[in-house]
């Protein structure tokens, strides 16, 4: 399987570079299609070599380019910086893209999983120009929510983790990429357990400054120009809550934006981790479906009339 790509440093911010993998697509037209590949690791962990072998294959065997981007992670920035670097990288698509890529960045969509999923689902908010479309996989558009800023069950039941072992008092430069000997191997797990992970990742107490972060949740956030949307979301999800998926929809709905939500009963956090499995190749036939059908720019139609829900 071809894992060629392009190395490029979209920013540098002191002596942190934040870079983006281009893979060209296999077949099409130059300028070609461009997807935008958001990583997923609570905003903590992850890497822009964290992308599914196979997902950016087919994606590029359908005519895509897809721009793999890093950002600052948590905790050493906070979600300012983080969503700030989202910014830049799509910035940086539409304006050196098309002279360094060959990409057409009037046909950008974008995707994530989990974390990145909610990046996504956050650049339909804020990014400009908007992407023509948005692939979540197991995403969320709350990040004050129960789930997140109280102490997680799921987790709680898993041995408690000290402030120590978490290296929450580990100090460290900003990175975009883990590095060996960072010191944050159970932060996450830690800030489950107590319910810290909005005040760790956005810096602020919601209980004490929740306006900080209605500008940082999706769900807060869709109007009417939101882009087109296809949230796919496993109902045993027991990381992210499969209800993050369904209340998103639900404000989708009532905006009109045009979405799909595949719900894949008794499926895990990251369910498409095999992507041999039958059922797993007609799911993601579906997301290529949907980025055939709305990543393109065509003229304008009865958006009610693409409101669908896939079960």
């Amino acid at each position: 399987m071809a894992t060629d790509c392009t190395t490029y440093t979209y920013k540098t911010v002191g002596d942190c570079a934040i870079k983006a993998d281009v893979y060209p697509p296999c077949v099409g037209e130059r300028p070609s299609p461009v997807i935008v590949y958001l990583h997923g690791g609570c905003l903590i962990y992850g890497s822009r070599k964290g992308i599914h072998p196979v997902q950016c294959e087919l994606y590029r065997r359908a005519g895509y380019a897809v721009v793999s981007i890093d950002y600052r992670l948590a905790p050493e920035s906070k979600l300012p910086d983080i969503v700030q670097d989202l910014d830049d990288a799509f910035r940086w698509v539409h304006d050196a893209g098309p002279g360094l890529c060959g990409v057409d960045p009037r046909r950008l969509a974008v995707v994530g999983h989990s974390a990145g999923g909610y990046l996504a689902l956050l650049a339909g908010c804020r990014v400009v120009p908007r992407p023509r479309a948005i692939v979540a996989f197991y995403g969320y558009g709350d990040i004050v929510g129960d789930w997140y800023s109280r102490p997680d069950p799921f987790y709680c039941r898993q041995g408690l983790v000290s402030e120590e072992e978490s290296g929450r008092g580990t100090a460290g430069p900003a990175v975009s990429e883990p590095y060996e000997g960072r010191g944050k191997d159970r932060f996450y797990l830690y800030c489950r357990q107590r319910g810290l992970w909005p005040l760790e990742v956005g810096g602020r107490d919601p209980a004490q400054d929740p306006g900080f972060f209605v500008p940082y949740c999706p769900l807060r956030n869709v109007a009417a120009d939101y882009p087109p949307t296809l949230l796919l979301h496993g109902d045993r999800d027991s990381d992210v809550p499969y209800e993050q998926s369904v209340l998103m929809a639900r404000e989708l709905a009532r905006m009109q934006v045009p979405h799909e939500l595949v719900t894949l009963p008794g499926k895990e956090h990251g369910f498409d981790g095999d992507m041999q499995a039958p059922w797993m190749k007609v799911t993601f036939g579906k997301v290529l479906d949907f980025l055939a059908i709305n990543a393109e720019p065509r003229l304008s139609e009865d958006k009610s009339s693409r409101i669908r829900t896939i079960r």
